[in-house]
């Protein structure tokens, strides 16, 4: 079957293409190993919720509708919410999914692309990776020493605490996902040893408005990837330590420190069922300390410049008070720990692209979104793609508008070659006919 652009993957990036597409009257299928946001549906804790309020999850085509993100704008959705929004959207958009249905691989084919999948073969003249950033555990390889009498779970595979093994728990990262799992556990009454390196501090408020009010208003957001002084290091940065809550309360190691949680500096070796944590954790939170009170700077600097109204006045945060003799070492095993929980971070997976388009590390070389060496292919939903923007739901719509005017000039040059770049309406629904779309 040919179509001019197969979409790989139906969550929120992937189906803000398709209505991209749909507006340019470009046949298309969209292609989704599961269900429609799969990822939210099976691979989020339980108790999650995003970081990024109700008002910021604007997807091109539609309003935010439904549940408690249409009744509460200020408010934070919760994984089902979150899945149903996006459900809801590929209803509204008449997206042309096909579900159940897995792409093996993604390779080259003539002057165009062959998407070979479970279920049947696509050719096109383009394709757009709409995977995910957040498919699989970044789990570093010092996890193969953790003694096999601890449960170790990635942070993909956690769901609550009472899938956890009686006994101490080991959280390893300090990022969003860190901090939140940390002071859950820890509220489960299992004692949490936090392993933290390098993390983004942010309150959930600054000056009586949520950061992303701030982050928004200041033009943080809108800053351009090839405006980013150190691009990888944007890209790969951890996640703020923010907590979406209907107090709108922000977590910190003071908060999880007050909780009970026991800190200490970044896990950096296991043997013999010892666990080796960084001596630099007062460093590490200086920095972080620093980053802080240079972003509210700007955001100060920025109210100023807009003259904004109605906001309260500046604000400071005490500084991180790391423990002056913090654990360098830890038998595990002695101490009572018997789960770790590794919090490292997620990464995509682009082991079935059949394309020459990575780099030495494995991560697919793109400007912008627009794949290098592979004309027509393009990639969306990793963190600072575009804009810084990108990172989150409401990032889809700028990106997708300016990825759909390239993907549609390429076709337009495919065509003038004579590689052929349409098949028909009739054809394409014929398509559908064949394949069950289901959508929530």
């Amino acid at each position: 079957m040919h179509l001019p652009v197969v979409v790989i993957g139906a969550g929120h990036a992937g189906l803000a293409m398709s209505h991209r597409l749909t507006e340019r009257s470009i046949d298309h299928v969209v292609i989704e190993r599961g269900e429609v946001a799969n990822s939210w549906r099976t691979q989020r804790w339980d108790s999650l919720r995003l970081l990024t309020p109700n008002w910021h999850a604007r997807l091109p085509g539609a309003a935010v509708s439904g549940g408690s993100a249409s009744r509460d704008p200020d408010g934070f959705m919760t994984v089902g919410e979150v899945a149903a929004l996006i459900g809801s959207y590929a209803t509204t958009i008449d997206a042309p999914v096909v579900d159940r249905t897995t792409v093996t691989r993604l390779g080259s084919h003539g002057d165009g692309y062959r998407v070979v999948t479970d279920r049947g073969v696509w050719t096109c003249a383009a394709a757009v990776i709409a995977s995910g950033g957040c498919v699989a555990a970044s789990v570093p390889a010092l996890a193969a020493a953790l003694p096999t009498s601890i449960t170790s779970i990635a942070g993909l595979a956690y769901r609550n605490p009472r899938a956890l093994p009686d006994g101490g728990v080991l959280v390893v990262g300090a990022a969003a996902t860190g901090v939140q799992l940390a002071e859950e556990i820890q509220a489960s009454g299992r004692p949490v040893t936090l392993a933290v390196g390098e993390h983004v501090r942010m309150p959930r408020t600054y000056r009586g408005r949520d950061i992303f009010w701030w982050t928004e208003s200041a033009g943080i957001l809108d800053e351009r990837h090839d405006e980013v002084d150190d691009l990888v290091r944007a890209r790969h940065l951890p996640s703020p330590q923010l907590i979406g809550t209907p107090q709108r309360r922000s977590i910190d190691l003071n908060h999880l420190g007050e909780a009970g949680v026991r800190i200490v500096g970044r896990l950096g070796r296991i043997h013999g069922g010892v666990a080796q944590f960084s001596g630099a954790l007062a460093n590490v939170c200086s920095l972080a300390d620093l980053k802080l009170d240079r972003l509210l700077r700007t955001l100060d600097d920025s109210a100023g410049a807009s003259r904004i109204d109605e906001i309260g006045p500046p604000e400071r945060f005490e500084p991180t008070r790391a423990p002056r003799s913090p654990v360098s070492e830890l038998d595990l095993a002695a101490d009572g720990i018997r789960s770790v929980v590794w919090a490292t971070g997620y990464r995509p997976d682009h082991t079935w692209v059949d394309l020459a388009v990575f780099d030495h590390r494995g991560r697919i070389r793109h400007r912008g979104g627009v794949v290098a060496d592979a004309p027509g292919i393009y990639v969306l939903g990793l963190n600072v793609l575009r804009r810084r923007r990108s990172s989150f739901i409401g990032g889809a719509a700028g990106d997708t508008a300016e990825l759909a005017d390239h993907l549609h000039r390429h076709l337009d040059l495919t065509v003038h070659a004579g590689t052929p770049s349409a098949t028909g309406t009739a054809r394409h629904e014929r398509l559908l006919a064949t394949h069950a779309t289901r959508r929530d």
